[in-house]
């Protein structure tokens, strides 16, 4: 639909609800899925679905918690209320309007994903030393922090 047109409440209402997802990940060797066109957190608390700003949240917290750690260790999450063990943060993402997701790696290097309501969070971080091919850390918090700044250059009034 192009700007000339007017939308009737029931389009309106159901564009407001079609579900959006973003992921950002430490590198660039995985894609997340599929992201929509102006999917910008940077919006009143009051127009933010839960999951995104249990998001804006989360990413704020890793990225403080990062900036602590030393050049031998990366963030990891712990899991809480359950023997599940660690996964080493790789990526995170939403999917609205109530799912936040982690992917990353167990302590073996196995391949793990966390889809979590945000009715259950709970996120223990906790400082893994980095895996010893690696010639620096990852730091996903940064990577996180500098998408939700990016977005809000991009959609800052005076940007344009």
């Amino acid at each position: 639909m192009d700007e000339t047109e007017i939308s009737t409440t029931a389009e309106a209402y159901e564009a407001a609800a079609l579900p959006r997802r973003i992921e950002v990940y430490a590198d660039d060797s995985r894609k997340g899925g599929a992201t929509p066109d102006g999917c910008v957190t940077d919006k009143p608390v009051a127009r933010k679905s839960p999951a995104e700003w249990a998001y804006e949240r989360l990413v704020l917290y890793i990225r403080d918690f990062e900036a602590d750690l030393d050049n031998a260790h990366e963030v990891a999450m712990g899991f809480t209320g359950s023997q599940a063990g660690v996964l080493r943060i790789e990526g995170m993402g939403f999917f609205d309007p109530d799912i936040i997701t982690f992917y990353g790696t167990d302590p073996q290097g196995i391949r793990t994903q966390l889809v979590q309501h945000i009715s259950q969070l709970n996120v223990l971080l906790r400082a893994l030393p980095k895996l010893v091919e690696a010639e620096k850390p990852r730091r996903i918090g940064f990577r996180l922090a500098q998408r939700l700044e990016d977005a809000t250059r991009e959609e800052s009034p005076e940007a344009t």
